[in-house]
């Protein structure tokens, strides 16, 4: 399927005078393929591949994660320029320590190459053979993806190349870059397209697709991103009231391994590393988390202890709140005992270990479910846009309101000014979506970073210089050297 889908070159190289000269034909396989059902199903296979590849690094949640103020890594090299903003346009560091999958180039080069071949579906399936409901559908997913593939982009490196055109040749492969503003207004337009495509409803969905309302909850929070309140708003009340998905009783739940299949009640999409309808792949964060040496008896059986939540981030939390408990101070060893996380020295004396990611079963660190899109975000994104637009009424109480009541907490104290209450909006999500990659992104959107990242410190990182370059990264210098119409980002020249 990749030889088939992938653009391949054919180079005839002939040596002159010591130069190499080389002539490039055009050999991308398309006028066969995208012909037939069976063909247009695996071009589409192949467009959600890139998740996989951030997924498995996984640079899509740690590059937010390590970045922001509630995760970090173990100081190892290659980890530690996400937490302490030393990397450079060349990612060196990473580049050097074997860590580019877990890098933000891994970010810039798998959306690319899922909108390259989004592109391909939008432009050949239209006219393939096949069920005309299930042909939509198709075209619908893919238009969904390079939605998302460009709003993971824009949100990571700002102004981007928006690119929807298949390409046939090397020339129609380099695009300048688009403004952000004209980067979202493309991401509307797909969105408008997938929301038309006839998308199956709620959870029953096949695993790893999106439903009707992912593609909904995905409007809602690129709205957001935009501060485009009234549709973020729209988008996210269409998705609670479709009345298909619902929060899990113990937020626990959502993360367990055995309860994977129940969650997706919750889960509105989600990355599938086992058991989904392409082929399995595997991810790190179930051994990312959790002691090393595999010795926590809950945690997987191949975890290494080099992602902890900072003690600080811990301590926030009301000892009431249930989402506290996917947090853990102490861990149960193989041999039944109690251990203090604090004597996992000399890692960190100060590292609280995350609980989101246990898979004690599996022996390859498989998790089914890595949440994209959950129920909760569509309450905390109306909440934030309705206190946007009309300051903390009584319905944007009532969105942030059920959140908390799952958490096992008391509703939002009233009477709180506008600012106050979209800073509980904020905190809230903190809570929420911990070491789910979401974290860095709220604070560059609202600017918070600069004042909340270096708050986040201990005896393994004592100071966090982040810079207000550092609201993006910087394009990677491999992609400017091979596309002259790029630029590099301005805080970044």
């Amino acid at each position: 399927m990749r030889k088939t889908l992938i653009p391949i070159l054919a180079f005839v190289l002939t040596l002159s005078s010591c130069e190499l000269e080389e002539t490039i034909y055009s050999s991308i396989y398309t006028e066969a393929f995208y012909k037939t059902a069976a063909d247009a199903e695996k071009g589409l296979i192949a467009v959600y591949d890139p998740i996989a590849d951030m997924c498995v690094g996984p640079a899509l949640t740690i590059v937010s994660d390590f970045s922001a103020d509630q995760c970090y890594p173990r100081a190892v090299v290659g980890r530690n320029t996400l937490t302490l903003f030393s990397y450079d346009p060349n990612y060196t560091t990473q580049r050097t320590a074997g860590r580019l999958s877990e890098a933000p180039q891994q970010i810039w080069t798998s959306c690319y190459d899922g909108i390259e071949k989004a592109n391909w579906i939008i432009e050949k399936v239209p006219s393939a053979s096949m069920d005309a409901t299930r042909r939509a559908q198709i075209v619908g997913e893919a238009y969904f993806l390079r939605a998302f593939y460009h709003w993971t982009l824009t949100k990571n490196f700002g102004d981007v190349p928006v690119k929807i055109k298949a390409s046939v040749d090397q020339a129609e492969a380099i695009v300048g870059k688009s403004a952000r503003a004209d980067v979202y207004k493309q991401i509307y337009s797909d969105l408008d397209q997938a929301v038309a495509a006839g998308l199956v409803s709620g959870p029953t969905v096949e695993k790893g697709r999106p439903s009707k309302e992912a593609v909904n909850a995905l409007y809602a929070k690129v709205a957001l991103y935009n501060e485009d309140w009234a549709r973020a708003l729209q988008k996210a009340q269409e998705v609670i009231n479709a009345g298909k998905y619902s929060l899990m009783p113990d937020v626990r739940d959502v993360y367990r391994y055995d309860r994977e299949d129940l969650a997706r009640v919750e889960n509105i999409w989600a990355y599938e590393s086992e058991g989904g309808f392409s082929p399995s792949r595997g991810h790190q964060l179930s051994g990312l988390c959790g002691p090393p040496n595999s010795a926590g008896a809950e945690y997987s059986r191949a975890s290494f202890g080099s992602m902890f939540a900072y003690q600080s981030f811990f301590n926030s939390f009301d000892p009431r709140d249930k989402r506290r408990q996917l947090l853990d101070t102490s861990y149960v060893d193989r041999s039944n005992r109690v251990v203090p996380q604090r004597s996992i020295t000399p890692i960190t004396t100060q590292g609280v270990l995350i609980k989101k990611y246990q898979d004690p079963v599996s022996t390859v660190g498989n998790l089914p479910n890595i949440p994209i899109l959950r129920l909760p975000d569509m309450y905390l994104v109306a909440a934030e846009a309705e206190a946007r637009q009309n300051g903390p009424t009584a319905l944007a109480y009532g969105f942030i309101n059920v959140v908390r009541k799952r958490a096992g907490l008391d509703d939002l104290r009233t009477g709180l000014s506008k600012d106050a209450f979209i800073d509980a909006v904020i905190q809230e999500r903190s809570w929420e979506f911990f070491a789910e990659g979401d974290r860095w992104y709220d604070l560059t959107r609202t600017g918070k970073y600069l004042t909340e990242v270096p708050k986040a410190v201990n005896n393994v990182y004592p100071t966090r210089p982040v810079q207000a370059r550092n609201r993006y990264f910087p394009i990677p210098l491999d992609e400017l050297n091979a596309n002259p119409k790029l630029e590099q980002n301005p805080d970044w020249k």
